[in-house]
């Protein structure tokens, strides 16, 4: 069985840059919230089947485990930071000149979905356009009517990822700088003389009114907010809320439902690749680790009749490339 038999090795004493002996024999991972379930489904499974310890896995948010992961080469760091969004260019030239080189591996795609209770019915197809209507600083809307008349007559009350997530970056530029072209918004400050990167940060700035909540936990804080709160709607991804779907439903956005379907033959327009950045200094230092990375990726986990599909995770057509690519590491 290839999880049996990838690596079944004895982890040997370790040495890491200053020279000093092994500090820790376990694979260190921090990151996205996103990323979260899928890589602690796979750091049990390679614990049950592998002679290394099982990983251990924290969350955090996308940003604050590249940070980490970032600060430094050493037993005493991070290993990999998983990420829903992608490491900026600036970010990652600092990055390097802590820690040398590093490796994204992706692992697959998910979709931000906007989810409400299931009891509170009237929300079946929203636009990045009457979210961005709805939640802008420019914004002085209280009630879903008067962003749209079709709208149910509820007040407005958004809980988004805080800005520390990885979900909050693709929030922002494929719900809020999207709306706010669809608006007219976006032209009227460029005609004003905002270069475009100045306007989509002038897109992106949300209410500070009550209105938009942002959430810095997990996705469990998001439906515990919605669940005391009736009329809410909550900025999940597709896993959470297909694992939740006893609780919430999730509104179709420009007319397309939310699946691992449409998000694969990219129909749904709210999707984003999920990643994991690997500290390559570690590898074959730290025991297990680029096991642990091969393990991740393989037809067995993340295919698409892995665990981690049947989680919710859309398995990477191209996933065949990214094992190749981990076993050159």
């Amino acid at each position: 069985m290839y999880i049996r038999n990838l690596a079944l090795a004895t982890a040997s004493s370790l040495v890491i840059a200053s020279g000093s002996a092994v500090a820790r024999d376990y694979v260190h991972v921090a990151g996205s919230s996103t990323v979260l379930p899928y890589a602690s489904i796979v750091a049990e499974a390679f614990g049950e089947n592998f002679d290394f310890p099982t990983p251990v896995v924290e969350s955090g948010g996308s940003g604050a485990g590249r940070k980490r992961m970032c600060e430094g080469v050493g037993t005493n760091t991070t290993d990999i930071a998983n990420s829903s969004s992608l490491m900026k260019e600036e970010e990652g030239v600092k990055c390097k000149a802590n820690i040398g080189e590093y490796t994204k591996v992706q692992i697959g795609y998910d979709g931000i979905v906007f989810a409400s209770r299931l009891e509170t019915k009237g929300f079946e197809d929203l636009a990045p356009a009457h979210i961005y209507l709805a939640i802008s600083n420019k914004s002085k809307v209280t009630n879903w009517k008067d962003v749209d008349p079709n709208f149910p007559d509820r007040s407005i009350k958004m809980f988004i990822p805080g800005t520390k997530h990885g979900t909050r970056e693709v929030f922002d530029k494929k719900v809020m700088v999207a709306g706010c072209k669809k608006a007219g918004t976006h032209k009227y400050l460029m005609d004003s003389g905002l270069t475009k990167k100045e306007a989509d940060k002038d897109c992106m700035k949300v209410r500070t009114d009550g209105v938009s909540v942002d959430i810095d936990g997990d996705y469990t804080e998001t439906l515990a907010s919605i669940a005391s709160n009736k009329e809410g709607i909550g900025v999940f991804g597709l896993s959470f809320l297909l694992n939740n779907t006893d609780t919430i439903y999730a509104s179709k956005v420009n007319g397309v439902t939310p699946s691992t379907e449409t998000i694969a033959s990219g129909e749904y327009p709210i999707s984003r690749p999920l990643q994991f950045y690997v500290k390559n200094a570690h590898i074959g230092q730290i025991p297990g680790l680029k096991e642990y990375i091969q393990f991740f990726v393989s037809d067995e986990i993340a295919g698409p009749d892995g665990p981690l599909a049947e989680y919710g995770l859309v398995s990477d057509p191209e996933l065949a490339k990214t094992q190749a690519m981990v076993d050159g590491l």
